[in-house]
């Protein structure tokens, strides 16, 4: 376990690939509405497959709404500043603990749900203004594989998603034009980083056209976007390591690997 605050909630486990390095990085970020019924216990088996693809899989977890909002609680942009140190964290101390074998131009985040919004937030933060929340990154992410991701919030807010986990997250009601400029990851695009989105077309949780909107809205902006249509699959076949729509997750991660930084 890597810390990179002094809240219980903001850590990273490091899971090392067997070959030899450098490895490219899998940053996993888990969903749950952003609240603290889950956690980076979602994420294990996701990064345990991902090692053992080759990669370094670094599962982070996040101050959530729902923490106590006296020792600094989740929400935004609290939890975007977590998931932003953590992944910078990686230049340093997470370099340290992996012998120097990271190799950081190759680093593509995996969310699932919410952490599908954070991951794509992350793949956007370099587009955010000076000053903004979670600006000019450390280590910047190469490559985005959203799984069943919350990646339009206004949509989300519309339809309600989680019985008002959006609203609850932003801390918004009603949610102000300028924070989702800011945190919402189709309204950060074109990013220059390219994704895939992985989605169940029986997705009870998070609807198909998240993705579905997100990935034509990046192509009209220029960015590199695909969509996987799982038919049939529900919110969680993309976390699950033995579906078929895992698979396409990690030969997403797999392909998106390959293209490094330069």
């Amino acid at each position: 376990m890597l810390r990179y605050g002094p809240h219980p909630s903001q850590y990273g486990l490091l899971t090392l690939p067997s070959g030899p390095g450098p490895w490219p990085v899998a940053v996993v970020v888990h969903g749950g509405f952003w609240r603290t019924a889950y956690g980076a216990e979602l994420g294990e088996p996701v990064a345990a497959a991902l090692a053992a693809a080759g990669f370094a899989a670094w599962n982070l977890e996040y101050r959530r709404v729902g923490d106590d909002p006296a020792a600094g609680g989740g929400g935004w942009p609290t939890t975007c500043l977590d998931v932003a140190a953590g992944v910078d964290l990686l230049a340093e101390a997470g370099q340290s603990a992996a012998g120097g074998q990271l190799d950081l131009s190759r680093v593509i985040v995996v969310g699932h749900s919410a952490g599908g919004h954070l991951a794509g937030w992350l793949a956007g933060r370099g587009t955010l203004p000076a000053g903004a929340p979670g600006a000019s990154p450390v280590v910047p992410v190469t490559g985005l594989v959203s799984q069943a991701g919350v990646l339009d919030l206004e949509l989300a807010i519309a339809d309600n998603l989680g019985n008002g986990a959006t609203q609850a997250f932003l801390g918004e009601q009603p949610v102000n034009a300028a924070t989702l400029a800011l945190v919402s990851p189709i309204a950060q695009l074109p990013t220059g980083v390219p994704s895939v989105c992985v989605h169940g077309t029986a997705d009870d949780d998070v609807p198909f056209n998240q993705s579905e909107r997100f990935v034509a809205a990046a192509v009209r902006a220029g960015d590199d976007a695909r969509l996987v249509r799982m038919d049939g699959a529900d919110h969680f076949a993309p976390i699950d390591v033995s579906s078929s729509a895992w698979a396409e997750c990690l030969a997403a991660a797999e392909r998106l690997a390959a293209l490094r930084r330069t």
